[in-house]
């Protein structure tokens, strides 16, 4: 007797984002679980905006890679909505010598850092000057490797939401 299979739709509820094997400047990004252990079941098309650009990913085995390689250090902006939630992760992309290595960075650190920056500021007045400049090169370092205020918004904003 043939019983038909029920068909489970697949989604992706985390991923991590590592360098491809090939080692050809390009980004892989891996379905994984709540673990952080691969999902090798993942398989298909989802859809992803990369630094707001809109990209359809071929997942394999639960890998997909970016189609665009990487030509300098950068900060990307990883977003994936399914039908249950939106999942946002921004990571500072470090290239050196054709190897890529990715870190995480969690969102509300970028509203803490230049906050307690001007916190200190304000403590300590006479250091005042040195830390508004020191805020404005934290900021010329975010814009200069394409980071902008609405990216650093929506992922605080995403990482405050994961928390309730």
């Amino acid at each position: 007797m043939i019983a038909p299979a029920a068909a489970q739709k697949q989604r992706i509820q985390n991923f991590l984002v590592k360098e491809n094997l090939t080692q050809n400047g390009k980004l892989a990004i891996i379905a994984v679980d709540s673990a952080e252990r691969p999902l090798e079941t993942v398989n298909g098309t989802f859809i992803f905006s990369i630094n707001g650009f809109q990209q359809d990913l071929d997942f394999h085995d639960g890998i997909a890679v970016v189609k665009h390689p990487l030509e300098t250090s950068t900060f990307v902006f990883f977003k994936h909505k399914n039908q249950a939630t939106t999942v946002g992760k921004l990571y500072y992309i470090h290239k050196k010598n054709n190897e890529l290595k990715p870190f995480k960075i969690h969102g509300l650190l970028l509203l803490i850092i230049p906050a307690g920056l001007l916190l200190v500021g304000y403590l300590f007045k006479r250091f005042l000057t040195v830390l508004v400049i020191l805020a404005l090169v934290f900021g010329y370092f975010y814009y200069a490797k394409g980071l902008d205020i609405s990216k650093i918004l929506e992922s605080a904003f995403l990482t405050i939401k994961e928390l309730f």
